[in-house]
């Protein structure tokens, strides 16, 4: 019978060295893989639409850095034509963007385009398309329930719904709205320009701000069917010629604000959640006191997060308007105007944690990033920017 030599000193050394190199790479992947969660969590994608045409080629995707505000440089995360206002659905598996087209064509109608996310990289497959129902769709929304997608057509002065089928891909149109009417601007109001489209936060109504018509239009919206239905009463309006674009409710529910592009104001409403009535609080001026200057329009409009302040974006005079809101009026005061650094600001993302502003300049190409301070609401340069061609819309995506 053969007896095991007994272990000798050098061995137990050399068996220790061995133990000691597995648990420092355990713990060096260890270290690795958690970093990388860390990494995962202090960063988020986000989507750029924009113009396409020599310098674009669709919709780009970027990370941003929530430490230092940083972006990485934008890649094609799918191709698309016109892709000038981008939705993510609540379930953060699908993207659905608007193909702004159909101008100068009569009775020719846009599209909306789906898309499947890869969640890791955040690259886009496209799923399917659906016809807008009218010219020049330029916004969209994705309803609470995630049923539905709500479209404004700014050429056709209209609104559609489409359906969102199981596997995130558009139905045909379960309803359809055509607006009517003008407004007292014949360069720019001859006929209904629906802008935008917006749910509140119970997915009962739905407000539609057509530039045409000055009106704030109210509709009763059934998720199950996917339909709208004229509220009562139907509309509230802004001031002749003002032009209302976007819109925005208060976190809270209470007050609601609308962008005029025409003569650069916004309106500030009170809300009345269980009837869908909108009342014109006050109008405040986007512009600073005494500016006076050429092709001078206002785009975005959005409450940040806290409910504390309220953000504009100035095209022409290339800002970006800061307003403190009255937490018991819902009125709006002047903070400042902070220029975005770039040219013609069609949009900006508030990302939602409230810690970032990214403009996008439409005109040279650049999305710039801010820091939001959390107690003034003012806007602080990061000093970082990236290129992208004709970006339009800004959305952000919080992966889990």
């Amino acid at each position: 019978m053969h007896r095991r030599p007994p272990t000798q000193p050098g061995d137990r050394v050399q068996l220790r060295t061995w133990i000691a190199i597995v648990l420092l790479i355990f713990g060096v992947g260890q270290a690795a893989w958690a970093g990388q969660g860390d990494e995962r969590k202090g960063t988020m994608l986000v989507y750029l639409g924009t113009y396409t045409g020599p310098k674009s080629q669709g919709i780009y995707v970027s990370r941003l850095n929530l430490s230092t505000g940083a972006l990485t440089a934008p890649e094609l995360a799918g191709e698309a034509d016109q892709p000038s206002f981008l939705a993510i659905h609540p379930n953060k598996r699908y993207l659905y963007a608007v193909g702004e087209s159909g101008y100068g064509a009569e009775g020719k109608a846009g599209s909306v385009s789906a898309f499947a996310i890869d969640s890791t990289t955040g690259k886009l497959t496209r799923l399917n398309s659906q016809s807008s129902k009218g010219s020049g769709p330029c916004y969209l929304v994705v309803d609470k329930a995630g049923k539905n997608v709500l479209l404004a057509n700014y050429g056709g002065g209209s609104l559609a719904v489409l359906p969102i089928l199981t596997d995130g891909r558009l139905g045909e149109a379960s309803s359809f709205i055509q607006h009517t009417g003008s407004g007292p601007n014949p360069a720019r109001q001859k006929g209904p320009h629906a802008h935008s489209i917006n749910l509140d936060a119970a997915n009962r109504f739905a407000v539609a701000a057509d530039l045409g018509l000055d009106k704030l239009l109210v509709y009763r919206f059934d998720s199950v069917k996917g339909s709208l239905a004229p509220n009562d009463p139907a509309f509230a309006a802004v001031k002749p010629g003002a032009g209302p674009r976007h819109f925005a409710f208060h976190p809270r529910g209470n007050f609601a604000y609308v962008i005029n592009e025409i003569d650069s104001t916004i309106t500030a409403f009170s809300y009345d959640d269980q009837k869908g009535i909108l009342k014109a609080l006050q109008s405040v001026s986007t512009l600073p006191a005494g500016f006076e200057g050429k092709d001078l329009s206002t785009a975005e409009v959005q409450v940040h997060p806290s409910g504390k302040f309220l953000y504009g974006s100035n095209r022409g005079h290339d800002s970006i308007v800061v307003f403190a809101i009255d937490s018991t009026k819902g009125t709006l005061t002047l903070i400042e105007h902070e220029a975005t650094q770039g040219k013609t600001p069609r949009n900006f993302g508030i990302d939602p944690t409230g810690r970032y502003l990214l403009a996008a300049n439409q005109d040279s190409d650049s999305v710039v990033v801010f820091r939001i301070d959390p107690q003034t609401g003012k806007l602080d340069p990061t000093g970082h920017r990236v290129k992208v061609g004709s970006p339009v819309c800004v959305k952000f995506l919080q992966q889990e």
